[in-house]
């Protein structure tokens, strides 16, 4: 049966995590969410001996049938991975969700638990496996903005924590093989070999010190003192700029916040569809005027505090805002939706009368935006998006609207 375009973008949303403007939406996160809280729940008590002599059969079913919806939720996320990744065709969105982290982690929710009916011999390994389901949590993130604000963190600040993951494990490398080189005539049975000195060096620079390998000579005490001390500001360092990170992100939420409340701005939503001249191309090449922000990008479940780099995408959800150019001259942005007698209807944009002080920064036209130039021509019906600056006395009236 083929599936329409209509009943796919019905089946994306009901998917999606967060989305709930439908009751079926909502009920979905919910069973969603208790089907995997039960199931882990279930997975904890089957560990405890005595709870598993007297419910295991409960128990096992709630795990089959949890594991059951989880292999229905992949399939549905496949169906609608063209919704997901509209910007790409069918078969490379299918293959972007399978491949990514969360595809992958919806595979491994469900697929381990009926491995061993085919490969009974590796029973063992597959239930390993299913311990990847708990991951299944983070889609939680979607209802709150302070658990997203975690993944926002962490993308921003990917470089710099490679660069101080790398550090770390080119201290621990010298330090091994240091400790080596000073302890193995010691203790040939404790630091046999240089894996040895990689495990002391791992659990004295992570400052775990967990004691089961240590230096008896002088110069090894020595060299262990100076590791520990080294091992406590390479742990400082990620933790630094993840702080960093949470306090730049909590800023750029309040200055939103602030100019909302304190200069009364008024934000318009618009979403992006396949022809629209945004889609595609980074923030930063937008051309919009300087007193314009693009406050927040939604694409799907998924909230994206944005910047110059971010490329956007059809189905994204904008949300355009008058960043305030001080207390003397408010900025805001007004809607003017035009009818058959408006004046600008049938001119181009440059032969519009229009005051030095305001800037069309976007045309809707049946549900498309356009980013307007000045040789485009309004149409009956399209929605006109202004950008304004007040004068401190003005001398006439707004534009006609």
């Amino acid at each position: 049966m083929k599936i329409t375009g209509n009943t796919r973008e019905k089946l994306f949303r009901m998917v999606s995590v967060g989305v709930v403007d439908e009751p079926v939406n909502q009920a979905y996160d919910v069973i969603s969410t208790a089907a995997l809280l039960l199931n882990l729940a279930a997975s904890i008590l089957l560990t405890f001996e005595n709870i598993r002599a007297g419910y295991e059969g409960i128990l096992l079913g709630l795990e089959s049938a949890t594991v059951l919806f989880f292999g229905i939720d992949y399939v549905l996320r496949l169906i609608t991975a063209n919704n997901l990744y509209p910007e790409a065709d069918e078969k490379t969105s299918l293959l972007k969700y399978i491949f990514s982290f969360a595809g992958i982690i919806d595979l491994l929710s469900f697929l381990p638990y009926y491995l061993p009916v085919f490969f009974p011999a590796g029973l063992a390994v597959f239930r390993m496996f299913r311990v990847v389901r708990i991951f299944r949590l983070f889609r939680i993130n979607a209802y709150y903005d302070s658990l997203n604000v975690i993944t926002e963190v962490i993308v921003s600040k990917k470089q710099q924590l490679l660069s101080s993951v790398f550090i770390i494990l080119t201290l621990m490398l010298a330090s091994s093989l240091c400790m080596y080189s000073l302890e193995h005539e010691a203790q040939p049975e404790v630091f046999s070999n240089a894996f040895s000195g990689i495990w002391w060096s791992a659990s004295t620079l992570l400052t775990v010190g967990y004691g089961d390998i240590y230096p008896v000579t002088t110069l090894g005490r020595v060299f262990s003192i100076i590791i520990t001390f080294l091992g406590v500001g390479m742990v400082a360092i990620p933790t630094g700029i993840i702080s960093a990170g949470f306090v730049e992100q909590y800023q750029q939420f309040k200055k939103f916040g602030d100019y909302g409340i304190e200069e009364d701005i008024r934000f318009i939503r618009i979403t992006l569809s396949r022809h629209d001249v945004w889609v595609g191309r980074q923030i930063r090449n937008l051309g919009m005027p300087q007193d314009c922000i693009i406050a927040s990008v939604q694409r799907g479940a998924d909230l994206i505090v944005p910047n110059g780099d971010v490329i956007l995408a059809p189905g994204d959800i904008v949300t355009l805002g008058a960043e305030p150019a001080g207390q003397e001259v408010p900025v805001h942005i007004r809607e003017v939706i035009l009818r058959r007698n408006h004046p600008w209807t049938g001119s181009a944009i440059r032969d519009i009368d229009i005051s030095r002080l305001s800037y069309i920064v976007l045309v809707k036209r049946l549900g498309n935006a356009i980013v307007p130039n000045g040789d485009l021509v309004l149409m009956e019906g399209d929605k006109v998006f202004l950008l304004t600056k007040e004068r401190k006395n003005p001398a006439g009236p707004p534009p006609v609207e």
